[in-house]
């Protein structure tokens, strides 16, 4: 049974929260940073500029929140479903993310750089402008999704399945597609970038 959260503020650098809900409040310019969500809702939230640094969120719901900056570097997130967020600029550089959901929604330059993704699976949403550079992605999906203009400069890939992207643009770092899985429709799309890549000239 969740609690509501108390507050405000609600948040405090290493605070615990146990099963506790968070609907429709204003989380902007507070520091969680090392705070711990453990079955936790978020819902309906502004999260402008909240810094969770070093965080952990697990057995966790952040349901329909929207925020610019929010920071959840170097942070740990499992067993955590974002439904209906729209973020922009999210930091989830050096974080781990396991078993995370990404549903719905819209994700505007979020930095995932030196990150982990194990089973993390991105549904229905669309990433504009992601950096994964230097990032880890191992078992990651993408299903429904549009993926515009991503940095995948040094990432390295295991079992990562992008055929379900329905527009997919690299920005950076096509090498770094080996060990991820695409549809013939999707290699041909991305041939221009491959052959500049490689410093094929095409001509008729």
């Amino acid at each position: 049974m969740l609690r509501p959260a108390p507050g405000p503020p609600y948040l405090g650098p290493g605070s615990d929260h146990d099963a506790e809900e968070f609907t429709g409040v204003d989380l902007s310019g507070e520091d969680g940073g090392g705070a711990a969500f453990l079955e936790c809702l978020l819902r309906d939230c502004v999260l402008d500029e909240t810094r969770l640094r070093g965080a952990r969120l697990v057995d966790s719901l952040l349901e329909n929140v929207r925020g610019l900056g929010v920071g959840f570097a170097e942070g740990a997130l499992r067993d955590v479903e974002w439904r209906d967020a729209r973020l922009g600029g999210a930091q989830f550089f050096g974080a781990e993310l396991n078993r995370v959901v990404f549903r719905g929604g819209k994700i505007d330059y979020a930095n995932f750089r030196q990150a982990g993704l194990t089973d993390v699976a991105f549904v229905n949403c669309v990433l504009v402008e992601p950096d994964f550079g230097g990032a880890k992605l191992e078992r990651v999906s993408f299903e429904g999704c549009e993926v515009r203009g991503a940095d995948l400069s040094a990432v390295r890939m295991t079992d990562v399945d992008l055929r379900g992207v329905t527009g997919l643009e690299i920005a950076r770092g096509v090498e770094a597609l080996a060990g991820a899985i695409v549809t013939p429709t999707q290699l041909l799309d991305l041939a221009p970038v491959l052959a500049a890549h490689l410093g094929l000239r095409v001509e008729p």
